[in-house]
């Protein structure tokens, strides 16, 4: 079985995006993403995931440049995905301002994935119409950054079927090669996997824990996960996660624990299919941990 830090997605665009990458959600300490961002590179990650609303841009790209060579790597062999603050979306001047901090930021002349993190903007109730309007427009901005070579990809992030449907439509001749939402056993995402599937654009999880990021452990401890994980002879978390890979999911864990970051890219089991079946039902419960795009306009 080929390594899980050795798998790729390709991309609708003809670039390769590692199937496992790195969340740094809600780590905002330069030492501590220093630390993570090594013991991730040593246990074999290629895809360092952040955002301009999470205020560690910066200090992402200081630990890359100061530990690549550490590990005989270069910036070529990294992954970098950033996404667009809903605050930054009211105009193009802004949007592509935006992306160009962001750039700054991390301190590297591409983003290799520029993402538009949710379909509603800043100061905007979800029901206003206007964000479909706004939505066009950032997706035209990031049209033009990938154009002009700003960034390597682009796509969304929280869009659910119906906002790629009209995003179809003015699409401005470039297909988004991601969309990455909350995705886990317990929020499945089937139909929004299907039609991502049948369009070309990559499914990416976050979430894939469930609400942990929260302090909520509940699908973690949910009977069916342990059986399964148990039996396996795995951790639940990795069980989790390889219940996304194993669809072609795209995952990106999050830890400051150096040996839960290199749990997480040890994916190399199978899920037998009376597991991934169990697993499955479990979508009836239909919960959510994150933000709801689905009220968005």
């Amino acid at each position: 079985m080929e390594p899980m830090n050795q798998k790729k997605v390709m991309l609708n665009n003809g670039l390769e995006m590692p199937l496992v990458g790195f969340g740094t959600f809600r780590i905002r300490s330069a030492e501590v993403i220093m630390s993570v961002v090594e013991s991730a590179l040593a246990a074999g990650y290629r895809l360092f995931d952040t955002a301009a609303v999470y205020g560690n841009e910066k200090f992402l790209g200081d630990a890359l440049r100061l530990l690549l060579p550490k590990f005989g790597l270069t910036r070529q062999n990294i992954f970098i995905t950033t996404k667009l603050s809903p605050r930054d979306g009211h105009s193009k001047e802004i949007i592509k301002e935006a992306c160009r901090k962001s750039l700054a930021s991390l301190g590297f002349e591409q983003i290799d994935l520029y993402l538009i993190h949710f379909p509603g903007m800043a100061n905007l109730s979800s029901a206003d119409t206007q964000n479909i309007k706004l939505r066009a427009q950032a997706w035209e901005a990031l049209v033009e950054c990938y154009k002009e070579g700003l960034v390597r990809s682009i796509g969304v992030s929280n869009y659910t079927v119906r906002h790629l449907i009209e995003l179809e439509v003015r699409n401005f001749g470039v297909v988004p090669a991601v969309n990455q939402v909350e995705c886990h056993p317990y929020f499945p995402q089937k139909e929004l996997l299907q039609y991502c599937q049948g369009a070309g654009i990559a499914l990416q999880a976050y979430c894939s824990l469930g609400g942990t990021s929260s302090g909520t452990a509940t699908l973690l401890h949910d009977p069916v996960v342990i059986n399964a994980a148990q039996k396996l002879g795995v951790s639940s978390g990795q069980l989790l996660l390889a219940w996304a890979t194993q669809q072609g999911i795209s995952v990106i864990p999050k830890s400051t624990h150096a040996d839960r970051i290199k749990e997480n890219i040890s994916l190399n089991f199978k899920i037998p299919d009376e597991y991934m079946k169990a697993l499955d039902k479990l979508g009836s419960q239909n919960i959510k941990y994150a933000w709801d795009p689905s009220t968005v306009a």
